[in-house]
Parts: structure tokens; sequence; C-alpha cells
């Protein structure tokens, strides 16, 4: 029975999916192949195929689906010239085709019927699921796909089921990126035989597949796949968090004993500079405390990064703070070969927050961007456009540049404590913005490509 249902499904299907004369040639020759067979049985494997495959269409189109399927299983018995029937001396007799047509439609439509019952219990809860579900059995054969999964596919799933993943990934509706995606799902689930296999989809979502099979599938194998994205943005706050609270212990630990000895060694030199200054040797004397004003701004840096002061927060206009923040960088863009322009189209949004703190993180994203745009000095000028709107509850400021911007690796470890891409930056100025802002109830997010330029967006809630 099992090797006639291999036969039987795929020219069944393929019958359903065209409806072409050349389909239905090949019921007509597995007709003779199947002579000799009781005719119930071959209702039954009918059944069976005719179920699985009504599972991918809509409830509306079964009825056509069954119609289609009778015409198939007809041309078939016909086929097999109704020789089936034994009499009780164990003698082959032929029924009168009316007759046996008549049984056929009859068992035809309580089997239908029961399915539609069966149907329609099962079907709402495996179409609605939030997980795509595809079932292949043990010939790799698609006998089942929810809706879910054929928006992955992006392909009507009626035209999928009854084919294997070589039709599959030659139907003539896959784009080639699914195609691609399809590939290394199944090199990675099914040729290297790993159940759980994680990866990003072409919107960016971060999708887990996972593969289920064995004997409580009796051979078959349930493919999944599930969006994890809400999952992963979890996961990477938790990882900074950690991180933060890492950099909050060591900084702690180690910036009053720097500091203390720096303060000396300051007012050492600052009692030396009269004498530096006989001798012609002024100059060291400016170099060591600039050096030394450095060292305590990175310490204070730290011990920001370490404790930062809750806000103190007023309610004040967004807007008015933006373009103070213009005005303190005008004249550096200026020297930089670099616009910065605003834009606004809600002048009177308000915004809760701590002034100096969300001023400090605002200014060191167009520091950065300046620096950007600097380091890809072209016959282009170099461009910051910074553009405040309202989304929903909050307030949305976008800080978007023209320069090298950032590859996959960079931009996930943008917000990491001490992680940096200059010579002498410190990697704590953008893992303190993220507190700060996290610390305000929003949030901030970039995107970025090499050679695209950056966009850093933040989100503050509006005052009530």
């Amino acid at each position: 029975m099992q090797a006639i249902r291999k036969r039987y499904f795929p020219a069944l299907a393929e019958y359903i999916r065209g409806g072409k004369e050349a389909s239905l040639i090949h019921a007509n020759e597995l007709g003779k192949q199947l002579y000799g067979l009781n005719y119930e049985e071959i209702i039954a494997i009918h059944e069976e195929c005719i179920q699985a495959l009504a599972a991918n269409v809509e409830t509306k189109d079964a009825i056509q689906l069954y119609h289609r399927s009778f015409v198939f299983l007809m041309e078939l018995m016909v086929a097999t010239r109704f020789k089936l029937e034994v009499d009780s001396a164990g003698d082959i007799v032929e029924l009168p085709v009316d007759q046996k047509i008549s049984e056929i439609r009859e068992k035809l439509v309580r089997s239908n019927r029961s399915f539609e019952e069966e149907k329609n219990k099962y079907e709402n809860v495996l179409q609605h699921l939030d997980s795509g579900i595809a079932l292949f059995d043990s010939d790799g054969i698609l006998v089942f796909i929810n809706l879910q999964m054929a928006k992955f596919f992006d392909i009507p799933r009626k035209t999928l089921a009854g084919r294997n993943i070589r039709q599959i990934l030659r139907h003539s509706k896959l784009n080639i990126q699914t195609r691609r995606t399809i590939l290394r799902l199944y090199r990675e689930i099914f040729m290297k035989r790993n159940r759980y296999y994680e990866f990003q989809h072409k919107d960016g979502k971060h999708l887990l597949a996972t593969v289920t099979y064995g004997d409580q599938l009796n051979g078959d194998f349930l493919f999944s796949i599930k969006d994890v994205s809400e999952y992963k943005q979890i996961e990477q706050s938790a990882m900074q968090n950690d991180k933060l609270a890492m950099l909050g212990k060591i900084a702690a630990a180690i910036a009053h004993e720097i500091r203390n000895p720096l303060t000396s060694i300051r007012g050492f030199i600052q009692l030396l500079q009269p004498y530096l200054l006989e001798v012609g040797k002024e100059e060291y004397a400016r170099i060591i405390l600039t050096e030394i004003d450095r060292a305590n701004d990175i310490i204070y840096e730290f011990l920001n990064s370490s404790k930062p002061s809750a806000p103190m927060k007023q309610s004040t206009s967004i807007e008015l703070l933006i373009r103070e923040v213009v005005m303190l960088t005008e004249s550096e863009a200026l020297l930089r070969n670099c616009e910065i322009s605003m834009e606004s189209y809600h002048s009177e949004a308000t915004v809760s927050i701590d002034i100096k703190q969300v001023k400090q993180v605002i200014l060191n994203i167009v520091k950065n961007s300046l620096d950007a745009v600097e380091e890809v000095q072209t016959e282009r000028r170099g461009r910051i456009d910074i553009i405040l709107t309202i989304n929903g509850q909050y307030a949305e400021i976008t800080i978007a540049d023209n320069g090298k911007g950032m590859d996959k690796t960079t931009k996930g470890k943008l917000f990491d404590p001490f992680f940096t891409t200059k010579q002498e930056g410190t990697g704590l100025g953008l893992s303190v913005s993220y507190r700060i802002i996290r610390n305000h109830g929003g949030t901030i997010s970039v995107n970025s490509d090499v050679g695209s330029g950056t966009k850093f967006i933040i989100y503050l809630p509006l005052a009530e």
C-alpha cells in the first residue's frame, strides 16, 4: 500500500494543480498498474491523498479540489476495467458500470464529509500558528504546509503540495533570495543533521528553523520556522546590561585610586611651571597638564558610565535643545567641510529630560558623525541631517550623515563598553549615551551600511 501511495500522491497532485490531459494520462497508466487491486483499497489510498492535498488549500477551494480528484479517480478506475468483484464461488465478476460508479460516488461523498468535519476542527489551529509548518513524508514529498510557511516561500501553498524539495527549488515563482535560504537550510538541517538553525531573513527578522524526525513521525519530517526577533532583542539587551554592569564594577574600583595621584601630580607641575619657564621648557609643563586633564576626562567618563547620576528631569522643548547642539558644532563642521542642517516638524514638542545629559548624548553622536564624514573626504561635501518628528508617544530624533558607514560587526558592538574604531577613543561615549537614553525611558538604535552613511535614531517619551 505504501508503494502505491508513493506513485498515487504525486500523480494526483499534478492533475489537481494543472488539470491538463497529459496529467490525466498518468491516472490511466497508474490504473493499469493497479489491475487486480480491490477498489476499496484504491479508494482508501485516494482518500488519504486527497486529505493531504486538501489540508493545503483554503476551505472554499476544497470542493473544487474534491471534484477534480473525482475525475482523476474515475479515469483510474476505468483503466482497471472494473474486474475487481469476487462472487461467492471465488470467481471475478464485473458489476454494471453504473452500479460501480454509484458506489464509488457514495463512498467518496461519505469520506469527503467526514474529512471536512476533521479538517475544520484542526485547520484553524494549524493555519493560525505564529510558526511556519511544513510536513515532508519519508520520500521527501511535501504533504502539508500552513499559511505562515507559505508566506515564507511567498508562493500559494496549493502549488507546493505534492512536490519534493528539488521541484520546490525549481518553482518559477520562487525568488532568488528565498531559493538561497532554502538551500542553506537544507544543507544545515538535512545534510548536517542539525535539529536547530538560526538565521536572518531578507526582511531583517531573526528566524529559528527546527526539524523533527524519527520514529515518532513514522519516517516523516516536520519542519518549522519561528520568528525569534523579539527574543533576540531581549537577549542582546541582557548582554548589554551585563557588560555595563561589568564596566561599573571596574570603573568604581579603579577610578578614585587613579584620580587622587593625578591631582597631586598636577599640583606639583603647576608649582614647577615658573622654573621650567626660566629654562625655556614651559612647553613641557603645558603638555603634561594637557595630558593629565585628558586622563581626568577619561576617568570622568568611567565614573559616569559606572554610576550615571539619576536624571534631573524638567520639561523642555526638544527642538531648542537640538538647535543649541547645532550652534555648538556648526563652526567645527565648517572647518571639516561639512554642513549641518536641521528639520523640525513638531516645534511644540516637549520632553521631560535631564537637559545636560541628553545634550551630551546628541553632541556625542554629532561629533561621531563629523569624524565619519571627515574620514571620507572627497569632492562630495560632508552632510549631517538632524530631523525631529513625533512617533506615537515619543519624540523621534534622527541624526544621519553621509560618512563612511559601518559593517555588521561594528554595528553589533557599537554600544559595547571600550569598543572603539578611533585611535584615541575610549569606547565609552556611546555606551554612556545608551545608558542615559535608557534611564530616560527611551531607546537608541543605528542603521548603517559601508559606504552609505550612518543613521542614529533616538526615541524620548513626550512630556505629559
